[in-house]
């Protein structure tokens, strides 16, 4: 016979916990809990329509939220995690900063640098709820109050298209409509996420495009699936469409970078900066194309 229990801790280990279930595994009132999802302090999700607490995001908060002695405590790797970027990964080797690339995707790269994995994380998330970038995501991933979100760029994303666009693409319902092979993205990127928004704007969904084979890892991969003909068009930056032809759809996307406060003033970030305000930067972002950067190192958001 299986005995039924209503202890407390039989879910302490659970992917996701209720309010009741984090207030206890943190020895908090339930009402505790509550006040500090109203100021955005302890990682939380609503996605499903109810208030959840992913179990290994609370563990990265409580552990970056412990106090340590100063001597012992092993550094983050030299790594940028998150989105790729071409002219930041430009940046990045040029500048001699000595990060090392690890582009997997915006939600990721929150991860790798909540969980110490890297220094240096990039993302373009849009929150449809507040219409702001990236800082709903930010604070849901990194509400421990000693990290700082710096402004990068404003890009223009839109549809990558054949050079010429032979097939005639009048936008995201055209291509829907007629069935055209749609190059995306991995379900955390930002651009895949950004896709998602547009295609909701329409009354579409990911379910109404005939997706290319397989997934693009970056940008110039998209653009890649399309000159090789592998796909007919994919939402992607317009430094990353060279000579293929592009539809602007998102002129005012914005890229951001967040790291602690410490690793900021730290001389690999300093020196991506300095670089950053360099002609040499300056020439290469207009080679590319589709970069404002009037408020490149802008403060967006710094902790607590």
């Amino acid at each position: 016979m299986i005995m039924q229990t209503s202890d407390p801790h039989a879910r302490a280990d659970a992917a996701l916990m209720t309010t009741v279930e984090v207030a206890d595994y943190l020895r908090v009132r339930e009402r505790t809990i509550y006040e500090m999802v109203a100021r955005h302090t302890i990682p939380f999700t609503r996605a499903t329509g109810k208030l959840l607490f992913p179990r290994r995001l609370i563990d990265a908060w409580l552990e970056a939220q412990t106090e340590l002695p100063a001597a012992g405590v092993a550094p983050a790797p030299p790594i940028y995690a998150g989105s790729n970027d071409p002219l930041l990964e430009w940046a990045l080797r040029q500048s001699g900063c000595g990060l090392a690339v690890l582009a997997s995707g915006s939600v990721q790269g929150l991860e790798d640098l909540a969980q110490g994995r890297a220094v240096l994380a990039g993302l373009h998330l849009f929150d449809p709820v507040s219409g702001l970038w990236n800082l709903a995501a930010v604070k849901a991933h990194l509400p421990a109050p000693h990290h700082v979100q710096i402004h990068w760029a404003r890009r223009t994303q839109g549809l990558i298209v054949a050079a010429g666009n032979p097939l005639g693409i009048g936008g995201l319902r055209d291509a829907a409509d007629r069935g055209l092979r749609f190059a995306t993205r991995s379900a955390g990127a930002g651009s895949q996420r950004l896709l998602e928004v547009l295609l909701s704007r329409e009354g579409l969904s990911l379910a109404d495009l005939n997706l290319a084979a397989r997934p693009a890892e970056t940008h110039a991969d998209l653009a890649a699936l399309i000159e090789t003909g592998e796909a007919d068009c994919g939402l992607g930056l317009a430094a990353a469409a060279g000579p293929l032809g592009f539809l602007p759809l998102v002129q005012d996307e914005q890229f951001d970078l967040v790291m602690t406060r410490r690793a900021y003033f730290d001389p690999p970030i300093q020196r991506l900066f300095a670089f950053a305000r360099t002609e040499a930067f300056a020439r290469r972002a207009a080679h590319l194309g589709g970069y404002d950067l009037s408020d490149l190192g802008t403060v967006v958001w710094n902790g607590g």
